[in-house]
């Protein structure tokens, strides 16, 4: 690094050791964008990890408000220079990418790109990610005051050096994801495992309660002739042993509790859902929360069923195109709104042809926790599912 050299190699120590820090995927992309715009200097930066299906299961940007993400629309495809890199996993350093023969263009709402910069990040043989930077602020050694450059100002453009470094902190990138990744999977085989031990615990305790109410009920049946008292006797016993299977079911839900709930909170949790469902669907799905507060784990356990049902219902049945889902503050609890504009239907008629969608398990889940459903829907006008909870 022929300007500043300890300067420099604090930065990317600084980068790299930001890298480590973070065990989680989501954090540790973050973590990787940000640091290349940095130590670059460049105005936007992104993060691409590709799916199997010609697109990205996950797209991180830095320099680009939430704002312009959400009106720029669904996550890029994997084609022109975003294609070169991950296929044939080389480098690319453009001094206006918009010039080079493989630019397919960008929706309206993107900023525009000019000098650009991007790498595979590698694992071994296998790209694991695409990793770029546009729009280079100033050019080496630049002073932090001078005026950046523009795209109707001129490019400052990427360096030789800039590609060098970049590489860099693409191989460190490559450990910090694959660590990531190694964690995750780790923590999902240790909950899958938690979750069979509860399942053998809950099958057994309550398999028992219920074989001695069995046979509590049939000795009680035999008596009720000729032994009156006898049969009471046995009944109350029989009332005890199903009060005692109830306490066995509920300690068994509490404990099988989604752990993203427990560990992440309402609106983290349904967001990554959501965010899931979005790129799984054709469906646009998004979600807003707004002014939430933590709420009692029951209440948010039985929001979260309510809204997962509701997505269900709207993404498999309704033929919907968008579906938006909304959490926020009413009072001093909580309001869902689950609303589509799919085919819609006839309450009444529903319940009268005995088919509920799934309605009877989503008021019984509200009611529950002290909350109330209300359903909005006709046919051809799309259906809203909102679910309101009291503060606890």
């Amino acid at each position: 690094m022929s300007q500043g050299p300890r300067s420099g190699l604090a930065a990317v120590s600084s980068a790299l050791l930001a890298m480590s820090r973070h065990l989680e995927v989501r954090d540790v992309l973050k973590t990787i964008v940000a640091s290349a715009r940095e130590l670059l200097d460049a105005q936007y930066a992104a993060l691409g990890v590709p799916d199997d299906h010609g697109g990205f299961a996950q797209f991180v940007v830095d320099g680009v408000s939430e704002e312009q993400w959400r009106a720029i629309g669904p996550l890029p495809r994997q084609h022109g220079i975003l294609a070169a890199m991950l296929h044939e996993a080389k480098a690319e350093r453009l001094a206006d990418v918009r010039k080079d023969p493989r630019f397919e263009g960008w929706p309206s709402a993107h900023p525009d790109l000019v000098d650009f910069l991007g790498l595979p990040i590698r694992d071994g043989d296998e790209v694991i990610g695409a990793l770029f930077l546009a729009n280079k602020l100033r050019p080496p050694g630049g002073n932090p005051s001078q005026a950046p450059c523009s795209a109707s100002h001129g490019s400052c453009g990427f360096t030789e050096e800039d590609e060098e470094l970049l590489a860099i902190l693409a191989q460190h990138a490559a450990i910090a994801l694959t660590n990531a990744r190694l964690y995750e999977r780790s923590r999902e085989l240790t909950i899958a495992e938690e979750r069979s031990r509860l399942a053998h615990e809950l099958h057994d305790a309550v398999s028992q309660k219920l074989f001695s109410l069995r046979l509590t009920a049939q000795a009680a049946a035999a008596l009720v002739d000729r032994d009156p008292a006898r049969a009471k006797g046995e009944l109350h016993q029989v009332a005890a042993l199903a009060a005692e299977a109830v306490d066995e079911l509920r300690a068994a839900v509490v404990e099988l509790r989604p752990a993203a709930l427990d560990e992440d909170g309402l609106l983290a949790t349904l967001r990554t859902q959501i965010q899931v469902l979005d790129r799984a669907h054709t469906a646009r799905v998004t979600f807003i929360g707004n002014g939430f507060r933590a709420l009692p784990a029951a209440q948010e356990e039985a929001l979260l069923r309510v809204a997962q049902e509701a997505l269900h219902n709207a993404l498999r049945h309704s033929g919907a195109e968008h579906v938006d889902v909304t959490v926020g503050r009413r009072g001093g609890g909580a309001v869902l709104r689950v609303t589509d504009d799919g085919s819609g239907f006839d309450p009444t008629a529903v319940r009268r042809a005995g088919r509920h969608l799934g309605l009877v398990s989503m008021r019984d889940r509200a009611g529950v926790v002290g909350g109330t459903l209300t359903v909005e829907s006709a046919p051809g006008k799309g259906t809203t599912i909102e679910m309101e909870v009291p503060g606890g």
